[in-house]
């Protein structure tokens, strides 16, 4: 049976070598592509793929959050990350979201491919070269985040502040007032414990948010 696959990733060129190195695979189909998280979960919609291959790192909605929004609503989709990222932050973040598998960007081919039919089986995937740095429970349960303490919303706006946007550009992204804005940052600092915005984006990096790619 043939394993349709959704790439996602923001970064055009890497679409394209992954769709070039998956095609003339036989029992692997590349039906759609998606440039940012939010496109990501409309083709998923449209398409309902078996694997979606998600890059972590994409602009105005990062790949974990998007995983997380893909399997709420599709949960029988199952995602595999792809990420430069080897902390085991990210990967405890990206199967609390719901992913199935975690690959860092210099596997190989044959990797990607064992992975994809791995997921698709109902299996769980992790890359090799993060088996000592991740604990085999990480793939299967680990204690919450902070960042997991959040809601939507606050996610939502601490990740565009990592991206380095401004009040006034969040709130014309997310359609909230300038006040509301610097409301929800102060909330955040005040529930994660830092004291100003660098300390904040420092902290969301450290606990698997991501910036642009």
């Amino acid at each position: 049976m043939t394993i349709r696959v959704l790439l996602a990733d923001d970064h055009a060129l890497m679409r394209e070598g992954l769709r070039a190195l998956l095609t003339g695979v036989p029992d692997i189909e590349v039906v759609g592509e998606a440039g940012t998280g939010r496109e990501a979960e409309m083709q998923a919609l449209a398409l309902k793929p078996d694997v979606v291959l998600m890059d972590v790192a994409m602009s105005g909605q990062n790949g974990i959050d998007a995983a997380r929004a893909i399997h709420l609503k599709f949960p029988a989709i199952r995602i595999l990350m792809l990420s430069m990222h080897a902390s085991a932050e990210y990967v405890y973040r990206a199967f609390e979201a719901g992913a199935s598998g975690y690959l860092l960007k210099e596997m190989a081919i044959d990797e990607i491919i064992t992975a994809v039919r791995t997921v698709r089986r109902g299996g769980r995937y992790l890359s090799p070269a993060l088996a000592e740095a991740v604990p085999r429970p990480a793939v299967s349960g680990h204690p919450k985040s902070p960042i997991d303490s959040l809601s939507a919303r606050e996610r939502q706006v601490l990740q565009l502040v990592v991206e380095g946007r401004t009040s006034l550009e969040i709130a014309r992204m997310i359609h909230l007032s300038p006040s509301s804005v610097q409301t929800y940052r102060s909330r955040l600092m005040l529930k994660l414990g830092v004291s100003d915005v660098p300390s904040l984006v420092k902290f969301a990096l450290e606990h698997g948010l991501t910036p642009p790619g």
